[in-house]
């Protein structure tokens, strides 16, 4: 086990979790292998995620008729498939988060795409999916969107697990940094604990480097950006930890909001393929990784403890070079951003749509 390159990244302070779910992979032990050999400590899914999952096999056939056979319409089928392979999965990594003091073994289930724009229906949402789960260790998912903001408070408030997804720039960061502290404040204020709360805040990686390198024609400022962009948030991050304004939510028993890389497979080939795990590894910090990049991670993979802490001088003078470049980049994170809010609404969209095949009788 120590040399293992994916647990000894718990070893220098991140948490790897897998970037998949499947039912085959709940039931058939490939979850609790991937925690007993190599220290997975997490689990994230997304509607991309779950439509291949749906798509990939027929595990989900006998379910999805008899779900039908009780009048249940398409949406509400897939709702409860995605809550029982949730469920299996929780109870899989219960061990982790028991062990963990609660600090970890979280899975993370998203909210309905398609209400990353309504605050008031995202945290209805959120709601019953925390009610219908009913595990300690579910993190309910909620886009950093502006309106997503509210959502992300309320939840945190009444003592939901949050995993803000799909950050990209480190002024949404901040924003979600400060909501989760307001959360906290208002817990105290109304006398409730604030040692029982978790939450992570998901910085997506890869897709900064597409978008930079399509709007770039200098060699020397393609595929630096992604990194040095989650180094500033990094940087940020401990800032805020270190903040007297969360020493004293931290004096209460309050845990920090760790920073999630997410989106840690390279999408250009030139890069290596371990890039956005060896570059981005520090305390109080999460990778959660694709099959694929575990499998490279576990091949090659070197940890270096800290690398996220690195240079943090030469990511600021990067983005220097890229304004001077002609780079906007809170517009590029602004694109990114609604492009996977609408990533995520077409993945739904597609997996309903696979569902209706499979239950042509079922209602909309």
């Amino acid at each position: 086990m120590a040399d293992n390159p994916l647990t000894g990244l718990h070893a220098l302070g991140q948490s790897f979790w897998w970037d998949t779910l499947s039912r085959a992979g709940v039931r058939d032990g490939t979850v609790a292998r991937m925690r007993d050999e190599n220290g997975m400590r997490g689990i994230t899914s997304n509607p991309a995620i779950f439509q291949k999952a749906l798509a990939g096999s027929d595990d989900y056939d006998t379910d999805i008729e008899a779900l039908s056979a009780q009048g249940l319409d398409v949406e509400a089928i897939f709702w409860k498939l995605a809550v029982d392979d949730i469920s299996g999965a929780c109870d899989l990594l219960q061990p982790v988060h028991a062990s963990s003091g609660g600090a970890d073994g979280f899975v993370s289930l998203e909210v309905d795409p398609r209400l990353a724009h309504d605050a008031a229906r995202t945290i209805e949402a959120a709601r019953n999916l925390w009610q219908e789960v009913d595990r300690p260790n579910l993190m309910i998912k909620i886009p950093g969107t502006p309106e997503g903001m509210e959502a992300i408070r309320t939840a945190l408030f009444e003592g939901i697990h949050v995993n803000v997804t799909l950050l990209f720039s480190p002024v949404a960061h901040a924003d979600v940094m400060r909501a989760h502290a307001d959360a906290l404040e208002q817990r105290m204020q109304a006398g409730l604990p604030v040692d029982n709360i978790d939450s992570v805040a998901s910085f997506f990686v890869s897709r900064v480097d597409a978008a930079v390198d399509a709007a770039v024609t200098d060699a020397a400022l393609k595929g630096r950006a992604a990194v040095a962009n989650a180094k500033l948030a990094y940087a940020q991050f401990e800032e805020f930890v270190a903040s007297e304004r969360w020493q004293k939510l931290a004096a209460a028993g309050a845990r920090v909001q760790r920073p999630l890389w997410a989106s840690t497979s390279t999408k250009n080939p030139d890069y290596p393929d371990t890039l956005y795990v060896r570059e981005l590894i520090g305390r109080n910090t999460v990778n959660t990784m694709p099959t694929n990049t575990v499998q490279a991670w576990l091949d090659h993979g070197e940890p270096v403890d800290g690398s996220v802490q690195s240079d943090v001088d030469g990511a600021r003078a990067l983005f220097d070079e890229l304004d001077r470049a002609g780079v906007d980049f809170q517009s590029v994170t602004d694109q990114l951003l609604a492009d996977g809010v609408k990533q995520f609404e077409d993945a739904f969209t597609t997996l309903l749509d696979q569902l209706q095949q499979k239950v042509p009788g079922a209602a909309r």
